[in-house]
């Protein structure tokens, strides 16, 4: 019996609930993954699973079992990569993920100096707004918006980013400019859900104010937000490497920026490993202090009110 090949078995038929589920995972026959659980059973002379017509559930050796063979399987692959010379040369596969905008805008230039400098490691880029599992989906390393809910991952802070309320000059000249979050109520607004809502949207300054409006559009991203500011449709609100490069030459002008929420955290985080690959860590010491650089280089007309510049940890 291949012990290693039995404990891939087990835990393939734990994470995916069934015999076939997990057969139809490891391109195995059904009839393959029941022996080799079957004779892993035999050998430690234990039942790892209670088998019922409509569950599979782990016994308490069971989970003992499948959690020591987590930790085993781990540190062989660790000892492979090790081997193979991963952890000592930059090389090989990097995954990385990142939301679609900011991904685009901030994190992509700095991927391109990073190829440069390192031609044996081979980027594979996925640009998503939403909150990717790093283990699950097989990332290496991601960018992240906000406060991290995983505790589990660790988290490298590079930066902040805000939330911008802001229109076109041209609209301003046409409908005034608003000076607190109630004079909304006159104006167009083009809403992305996401961030606020299209029938009220929410400030804060000493409290929380949640004022009506009227969204004359609504969108499903921000750069048609931002695309509709800047033909004069109304107000959005982006964040604020969405507006950056429009504030700087005048085509957006920031609002209400008294109001806005406090900062985001932009992290990277990755998961902990024993032996980090040399690939990550020269991604990680590379483009760590150039895309902070990058995240500060925000015009400072739309940090905190007026020409004032909030004092930032970064």
């Amino acid at each position: 019996m291949d012990r290693f090949e039995a404990m891939s078995m087990v835990l393939a038929v734990a994470e995916a609930g069934s015999l076939s589920a997990a057969a139809r995972q490891q391109k195995a026959p059904l009839a393959t993954v029941s022996r080799k659980v079957s004779e892993l059973e035999a050998h430690l002379q234990t039942k790892l699973f209670n088998r019922s017509s409509r569950a599979l559930v782990p016994t308490d050796a069971g989970r003992s079992y499948i959690a020591a063979a987590k930790r085993i399987l781990a540190d062989v692959a660790e000892a492979e990569q090790a081997a193979s010379g991963e952890y000592t040369t930059p090389r090989g596969d990097l995954s990385v993920s990142a939301p679609v905008a900011l991904g685009r805008l901030y994190l992509q230039p700095v991927l391109a100096e990073f190829l440069a400098a390192y031609p044996e490691v081979d980027v594979h880029l996925g640009l998503q707004d939403r909150a990717v599992n790093l283990l699950e989906e097989h990332v290496d390393i991601g960018l992240r918006l906000g406060t991290l809910a995983d505790s589990s991952l660790i988290a490298v802070r590079i930066g902040e980013i805000y939330r911008v309320a802001c229109a076109s000059p041209s609209y301003l000249k046409a409908r005034g400019t608003p000076k607190s979050p109630i004079d909304l109520s006159t104006h167009d607004c083009i809403s992305y859900p996401p961030i606020q809502s299209p029938n009220v949207w929410v400030f804060k300054r000493d409290q929380t104010h949640a004022v009506p409006v009227r969204s004359r559009l609504v969108v499903s991203n921000l750069e048609s937000a931002c695309d509709a500011a800047r033909a004069g449709i109304g107000i959005t609100v982006a964040f604020s490497y969405h507006v950056a490069e429009s504030i700087k030459s005048g085509e957006l002008i920031p609002l209400l920026q008294d109001f806005q929420p406090p900062a985001l955290p932009v992290s990277f985080v990755y998961s902990p490993n024993r032996f980090m690959p040399v690939k990550l860590r020269a991604f990680l010491d590379f483009a760590q202090p150039r895309l902070k650089a990058r995240l500060a280089d925000l015009p400072k007309s739309i940090v905190g009110g007026g020409t004032r510049r909030r004092d930032v940890d970064r």
